[in-house]
């Protein structure tokens, strides 16, 4: 068993509470757009180098929402924080952008697009991981000039099909009710990734990301968009009802 050292991260209007062998992480009813996260890890300040998992590893927890489609995203498992910079949420270390690495299970409301190729989901419930090369922090920065052909719409599809290249993907839409009790597990090996929900196997994939990785467990009311029509769009929802993720058992070995 690998001993857990999770810090919590809440912004104002969330919480994270124990309950019986875990936590709640929840987001308060409130119609305005600020943005509400609540989140478990264990890297806010360390350097990527420094995070603390490397394959082989299994993650196993169990798992409930408030609701099915929680607006926003919330999931569990393991990434590489590519983005970097602290929203200013508890300490953490400022670190430039990269490209993604993640094995998770991740909970996105229809408002998101987070799939690079056409042939996976974008939103929903679902079992994803990425793998990306790693390349220096500085190299992204210096491109950041392409980012006005966002702005364009044949420069963004060309702009997400390049980056496409890059970012290798796999993921598998989940069928489960959400609102009920299931268990969670991501076996993380050197070249594969098995996910499993309540002991059947969901998604086997020979994309595996690379190391190292860190935890979370987060949920918040954020959306990202990226779709095929090259069309990004990002910002907050509002939280018609009080929503939260309950997460019990978790173990690492």
């Amino acid at each position: 068993m690998i001993p857990l050292h999770l810090e919590k991260r809440v912004s104002l209007q969330a919480n994270i509470t124990e309950i019986e062998e875990g936590w709640r992480l929840g987001l308060e009813a409130n119609e305005n757009r600020s943005y509400r996260l609540a989140q478990l890890d264990n890297y806010g300040r360390l350097s990527r180098g420094a995070f603390s998992y490397k394959p082989p590893i299994r993650i196993r927890l169990k798992a409930r929402a408030s609701q099915n489609n929680l607006p926003g995203t919330c999931g569990f498992g393991l990434w590489n924080d590519p983005f970097g910079f602290s929203l200013g949420f508890g300490a953490t270390a400022r670190r430039l952008p990269v490209m993604p690495n993640a094995a998770w299970f991740f909970f996105a409301s229809q408002e998101n697009y987070l799939a690079f190729h056409n042939e996976l989901p974008g939103n929903g419930a679902m079992a994803s991981v990425y793998r990306s090369p790693h390349i220096p922090a500085l190299f992204i920065a210096i491109n950041l000039p392409l980012l006005p052909l966002l702005a364009w719409a044949p420069g963004a599809r060309w702009l997400r099909h390049r980056i496409g290249q890059f970012i290798r993907q796999d993921a598998k839409s989940l069928t489960s009710d959400q609102t009920g009790w299931h268990d969670y597990e991501i076996n993380w090996q050197k070249h594969s990734v098995i996910f499993s929900v309540d002991g059947k196997d969901v998604l086997e994939t020979k994309v595996s990301p690379l190391p190292p990785l860190g935890l979370v467990i987060w949920i918040d009311n954020q959306y990202a968009a990226w779709p095929p029509d090259g069309r990004m769009r990002y910002g907050t929802l509002p939280t018609p009802a009080d929503s939260w993720v309950e997460i019990k058992k978790l173990r690492l070995n």
